[in-house]
């Protein structure tokens, strides 16, 4: 008689959590939770988008310190002309010269001693640069996290074929066990039919297990930008390391206030419309500068008569027309619109710290009842294995009983899954993703 065991071992290859070697001295190997979250951070479309934003704000903030620096231009040029004297208006200056050759440069220079709104557009652009970081840290972390719930699912697929191969095991062993029960006269012949079937179900499940793990791990290359998923090593199990947060609300939503990118993104957008809207108020206020001028003319380039004028402007503004006071109150009302969206995500982070902290309670007793349950299986399918070969119980009792360990396993996986993904989510949700382990 054939024993089914060997079978089963046939059938069940071994499984690592990735092919031997990684390809791709760019991705650690093997890859940690951790290591996955930063590769999402760091090769994330939208968070690439991101910092191409800083790039553009920064440069703004360039441009509107230029508007405090010294200008300084120069021109130089040469012509061949003629000149009608009757313009001038001098009696015995009269007809049109001879052509001649003309020289002619000019160099100016100034410089902005006052201009309060100059200045308070400079800092409100610093102050929106520090909003586009804080916008693409934000934006990183979400990459980030979407990245560690890929690399979640790809762990979960790895332990769901692993536990599948246990199956395969055990389902062999009692197909093995019934055989040899029926040819002994102690079992009916329905008893191996019954394990024949369960067996081949459970052939079933292993198949559609890797592949759903083969297909987790396209999911976790491509959330990587990678362009293969076979250089990949995944290091983590889904075990369930310590935490390092505050648990009491209270606590969480103030921790979660000041480290979040978003609190701080909107906090410096609102800094940056307050400061525009005293940019234009400022407008009101006089503006002093000093400027500086020379020409240099002639007929030769090596006989140019040089003059200069320097001076300082004060410039008042009077009048234009009552457009600074509409615009001042167009900005008020995108800084009071600003206000009212700063306390709306205040309020978001909020809602997410406290739901954090809920769903990771929840997903620790999971996984305490889940594990219970698992051992309570195993306990009732080794009753079950004895039962069956002492010829006092048929298949049905170890089909259901392993049926049950099928569940409980099952139920194990999902509940650790649902544990890191609680995790990931509660150390994104208080703003410091970058810390977890």
């Amino acid at each position: 008689m054939r024993n089914l065991t060997f079978l089963a071992a046939a059938f069940v290859i071994p499984t690592s959590l990735g092919s031997a070697q990684a390809t791709s001295t760019s991705i650690p190997s093997p890859l940690t939770l951790a290591q996955a979250i930063e590769l999402g951070r760091q090769r994330g479309v939208n968070a690439a988008l991101a910092r191409l934003n800083i790039t553009a704000a920064d440069a703004k903030v360039g441009q509107r310190r230029a508007d405090l620096l010294p200008t300084i231009d120069a021109s130089g040029a040469w012509s061949r002309q003629t000149r009608n004297l009757d313009e001038v208006g001098i009696p015995f200056a009269i007809g049109v010269t001879p052509d001649y050759n003309l020289w002619y440069f000019q160099a100016h220079g100034s410089q902005t001693l006052f201009n309060a709104s100059l200045f308070a557009r400079y800092k409100a652009a610093v102050d929106s640069a520090q909003a586009a970081g804080f916008d693409a840290q934000g934006i990183g972390e979400l990459a980030a996290s979407t990245a560690g719930q890929a690399y979640l699912q790809a762990i979960s697929a790895h332990e769901t074929v692993r536990a599948r191969e246990a199956d395969s095991t055990i389902a062999a062993s009692l197909l093995d066990q019934a055989r040899q029960l029926v040819a002994a006269g102690v079992s009916p012949v329905i008893d191996e039919t019954r394990s024949s079937v369960n067996f081949a179900a459970v052939k079933s499940q292993l198949l559609i297990a890797r592949n759903e793990r083969d297909r987790a791990r396209l999911e976790l290359a491509r959330v990587l930008e990678l362009t293969s998923a076979d250089s990949l090593v995944l290091a983590d199990s889904l075990g369930m390391p310590a935490l390092d947060l505050p648990r009491d609300p209270a606590a969480a939503v103030a921790f979660a206030i000041e480290h979040r990118a978003e609190t701080a993104a909107e906090q410096r957008r609102t800094t940056a419309m307050t400061k525009s809207l005293k940019a234009i108020r400022y407008e009101n206020l006089p503006n002093l500068s000093v400027g500086a001028q020379a020409i240099g003319s002639g007929r030769e380039s090596d006989n140019i008569a040089f003059s200069y004028n320097y001076g300082v402007q004060l410039s008042v503004p009077i009048l234009d027309g009552w457009k600074r006071p509409m615009r001042y109150k167009e900005q008020e009302a995108r800084l009071e619109a600003q206000r009212v969206h700063e306390q709306d995500v205040a309020l978001q982070v909020e809602v997410e710290a406290r739901q954090a902290l809920l769903d990771l309670a929840s997903a620790e007793q999971q996984v305490a009842v889940a594990k219970e349950r698992l051992q309570l299986a195993e306990q009732e399918l080794a009753q079950a294995e004895e039962r069956f070969r002492a010829g006092v119980a048929g298949s049905v009792e170890t089909t259901n009983a392993q049926g049950s360990v099928f569940t409980g396993r099952n139920a194990l996986i999902q509940a650790k899954v649902n544990y890191g993904t609680a995790r990931v989510a509660a150390y994104r949700a208080l703003g410091v993703l970058n810390q977890l382990q």
